[in-house]
């Protein structure tokens, strides 16, 4: 084989490919670039058997043939070489001999024949975008998939097309991230997980061109981006995704509306007082017309008021670290649910006479419930925090609800209404709630 190309167009294609190379491996062919020239056209070619990319590059063929090169010693010998035409030429014992002007590599191919291809893929089903749209919507969720592996759903997001809508999902346990788009034509519904390592790789290397599209296609087993002269195929994750419409509350008690680069530069400033590994929490303090964030760390301390735009506000203090305020203590919000899950209960026996049920749960003593009671307190930034002040509320009407009948099936009154003997009768039926 022997081939002419500029560094340019070489070192492009080397690079885009070289995404797909696994960075440990116990299959040494896969650790290697592979060089087609076969079929009249350069083909450069990487897989690591979830994720494959292949790129055409421009150049002369003046003989045909096909190698595998190491991938890390191409790119670096490509990276190094003069800016200019680059011929590589190979023979029968696979040596691989490299020149740019005055500079000559020689090292040793192995067979391209013992590379593992990517695998054919039907294209059927495709959707087309633009590269920008597609580039920008990964941006601005790839950050809430997770990195642990024991929830392989959670490592990948979801691809939900209907219609002329698509959306895109992801959760790591903590966060979730959606993200709509109107596509120009219609298209058959269609969820898929496509892994975020693809998605991170495939947002790399794409031009993000507003003007050029790319066009995605599925398979069962298999996505496939195609753009300019590049491929991109992956395998997708197995399962159903989640609920995400269980997940969240259209009943929203408090909205805030805030201008985002404010926002944005506002936490900027802040982590400038956190170091890489220090877990100093941001504490945002919303009141009336008003956020508040504010950070102490060992470095000092900083506040910022922001204006904020609020329907139907209720007082809330949280931070960064999934807390909420309860009383004077931080409380992380996961637990403070499962706890008051532990007593929402149906209080009524069955004669339907009044049960006591109650639970300690911590910065609120005693707490009573109604039957079906339902908490919702979800657990990350950016979602609704219903302020620990509405449970209070929930749980004291529960309580005044249970007491006024007891009140009224003893005395026939509600128990404002019955003199402090009467009173006293009914407490030591119900007892009251310590705050």
């Amino acid at each position: 084989m022997k081939l002419v190309c500029s560094k340019a167009n070489l070192l492009n294609g080397v690079q885009t490919v070289s995404k797909a190379v696994p960075s440990k491996t116990t299959m040494s062919i896969l650790e290697c670039i592979l060089v087609d020239a076969t079929n009249g056209e350069i083909k450069l070619t990487a897989n690591d058997m979830e994720l494959g990319i292949e790129t055409t590059i421009e150049g002369q063929i003046v003989e045909k043939g096909i190698i595998a090169l190491d991938a890390k010693m191409f790119l670096e010998i490509v990276r190094k070489l003069p800016d200019s035409d680059i011929t590589i030429e190979t023979d029968a014992s696979f040596k691989v001999v490299i020149t740019c002007e005055k500079a000559k590599f020689t090292i040793i191919g192995k067979s391209g024949e013992d590379f593992s291809y990517l695998p054919a893929v039907e294209k059927d089903d495709s959707i087309v975008m633009s590269q920008f749209t597609l580039k920008e919507v990964v941006r601005q969720t790839i950050f809430s998939i997770s990195d642990n592996d024991n929830n392989k759903l959670m490592t990948g997001e979801l691809f939900d097309i209907n219609g002329e809508e698509f959306k895109i999902v992801s959760l790591d346990g903590h966060r979730i991230s959606i993200r709509k788009i109107q596509l120009k034509n219609s298209y058959s519904p269609k969820k898929v997980v496509v892994p975020g390592k693809t998605l991170n790789e495939v947002s790399k290397i794409l031009p993000g061109d507003a003007d050029s599209d790319v066009t995605i296609s599925f398979t069962e087993k298999h996505i496939v981006f195609e753009f300019d002269d590049t491929t991109v195929v992956s395998r997708l994750i197995e399962g159903e995704y989640f609920k995400i419409e269980q997940m969240l509350s259209s009943d929203y008690d408090t909205k805030v509306k805030i201008n985002k680069r404010e926002l944005l530069d506002c936490i900027d400033r802040a982590t400038l007082l956190v170091k890489e590994g220090d877990k100093k929490p941001i504490i945002m303090n919303i009141t009336d017309g008003n956020m508040e964030l504010k950070i102490n760390s060992f470095i000092g301390s900083m506040n910022e008021d922001i204006d904020i735009k609020k329907r139907n506000l209720l007082p809330i203090l949280i931070n960064s670290s999934n807390q909420i305020l309860c009383g004077d203590q931080f409380i992380d919000i996961k637990q403070l649910k499962e706890r008051i899950k532990e007593f929402i209960d149906n209080p009524y026996n069955d004669e339907h006479k009044p049960e006591r049920v109650e639970a300690d749960v911590p910065f609120f003593g005693k707490m009573m419930a109604r039957k079906n009671h339902v908490i919702s307190l979800q657990n990350d930034r950016g979602t609704e925090y219903q302020a620990y002040i509405d449970v209070q509320n929930e749980i004291a009407a529960a309580y005044n609800e249970l007491r006024n009948k007891v009140s009224k099936e003893k005395f026939g009154k509600n128990f404002a209404d019955l003199d402090e003997e009467q009173q006293k009768a009914v407490q030591q039926i119900y007892p009251q709630k310590i705050s």
